[in-house]
């Protein structure tokens, strides 16, 4: 049988998602866990990579089994966040069809990005500290030009093992949160490095290094030189990954939610 797993992460401590040799990831803690439950090696695939110290408030991996007799997927469900480290943790585990695929089924996928203008002790490892409140209005201005579908080679390590860098956006927009901003893009598929280098640069705009048209020409130019640096990992939250309708039930609807200054928001 084939499963879908729902699941939140605080990746703090984390060199990414994926697996890598002689690292601390939290695929290979998810695998170790359920490999545990399950009594039987389990292999996992997931919706998307997250960098070193990225966050996800939902994120959706699927794998292969039979349930042990006894167990159903509430108490795998229960096992999981038992014998998972307590910044990883698990939401929703459902049967799914046998060619269902976390990754390729996704039909968009939803970044938060957070930036605190108070300081905040407990924000550090979840939001970017700014001592001056940018322009949100130039910001945003920047920001309305990324909708639409571009190739996004000037917001990518063009070295991310991809075919294109072409990029459907359906919304992208700076939102004020209590102490801070939060930066949300939606897309149908996201390549390497980009958001951070998206509000990296969209934070250039903010502080008057650039304006919200040569932003525009920096997302044509289709050249990773022009952009500015990427924003530091720690603000990045993977938000949501939307499925077809009738894939996964109603209850995956993420509820972990992103923690800004310290607070759930």
């Amino acid at each position: 049988m084939r499963y879908f797993l729902h699941l939140a992460y605080d990746g703090t401590l984390y060199h990414g998602w994926q697996v890598q040799p002689n690292t601390l990831t939290v695929q290979r803690e998810v695998e170790r866990c359920l490999t545990q439950v399950l009594r039987q090696p389990i292999s996992t695939l997931g919706s998307g990579r997250t960098d070193t110290g990225v966050h996800a408030s939902h994120q959706v991996l699927h794998f292969d089994a039979e349930l042990p007799a006894g167990l159903d997927e509430a108490t795998v469900v229960y096992r999981l966040n038992r014998a998972l480290p307590k910044d990883i943790a698990t939401r929703l585990l459902h049967e799914v069809p046998a060619r269902a695929h976390a990754r390729f089924d996704a039909e968009a996928r939803t970044y938060e990005y957070y930036v605190r203008t108070v300081p905040d002790p407990f924000g550090v490892n979840h939001s970017l500290y700014l001592d001056r409140h940018p322009d949100v209005a130039a910001m945003n201005e920047a920001a309305a030009s990324l909708i639409g579908s571009f190739d996004f080679t000037s917001f990518s390590k063009v070295k991310g093992g991809v075919d294109h860098y072409v990029c459907n956006c359906y919304e992208a927009g700076w939102h004020e949160v209590p102490g801070g901003l939060m930066f949300r893009i939606r897309a149908n598929r996201f390549v390497r490095g980009m958001v951070r280098l998206v509000v990296g640069t969209l934070l250039a705009v903010g502080r008057g290094k650039i304006t919200a048209a040569q932003f525009k020409a920096i997302l044509l130019a289709q050249s990773r030189i022009d952009a500015g640096s990427a924003a530091p990992a720690q603000g990045l939250f993977l938000s949501r990954v939307e499925y077809p309708a009738g894939l996964v039930p109603e209850a995956a609807a993420p509820v972990g939610m992103p923690y800004f200054a310290g607070r759930p928001r």
